[in-house]
C-alpha cells in the first residue's frame, strides 16, 4: 500500500477510535512511511522465493542456515509500526493508556477536598 492510503487509514482509524488530533498528523506521516517501506520489504521477500531460511557461508568458508535477513529487516519495521500504533491508541493496550490518561485528567475530586486545596490546606 501506498504512503497516501496508509496516512488516510491510519487517521480514519484515529478518528474512529477518538484519539485523532491535528497534532499527531506528522507521526501519522512518519507511520505510513514505516509501512509503505515494510510492504515494499515484503513484496521483495515473496518476489525472491519468500525462503525463511537462507544458506550462508561465513568468513571460514562454512555454511549454515540462518534466518532470511530479509525477514529480520521486515520483523524490525513491523514491531517499529507497532510501537507508533500503541502511541496513536490503535491498539487494545494503548488505546487503554489513553484512555485512563484522559479519565485522570478529567477526574474530578469531592467539593469539600476542592475546598481545602483552595484554602491550602
Amino acid at each position: 500500500m501506498k504512503k497516501r492510503a496508509w496516512k488516510k487509514r491510519i487517521k480514519d482509524a484515529c478518528i474512529e477510535v477518538g484519539t485523532y488530533k491535528p497534532s499527531f498528523d506528522s507521526v501519522i506521516t512518519s507511520l505510513a512511511e514505516i509501512l509503505e517501506s515494510r510492504d515494499q520489504v515484503r513484496k521483495y521477500y515473496e518476489d525472491s522465493g519468500a525462503k525463511p531460511i537462507v544458506m550462508r557461508t561465513n568468513k571460514g568458508g562454512h555454511t549454515n542456515m540462518e534466518k532470511n535477513p530479509i525477514l529480520v529487516i521486515y520483523d524490525d519495521m513491523n514491531n517499529t509500526a507497532m510501537s507508533y500504533w500503541k502511541e496513536l491508541g490503535l491498539t487494545p493496550k494503548g488505546l487503554k493508556a489513553i484512555d485512563e490518561k484522559a479519565m485522570r485528567g478529567t477526574k474530578k475530586g469531592s467539593t469539600l477536598g476542592e475546598a481545602l486545596r483552595d484554602l491550602g490546606i
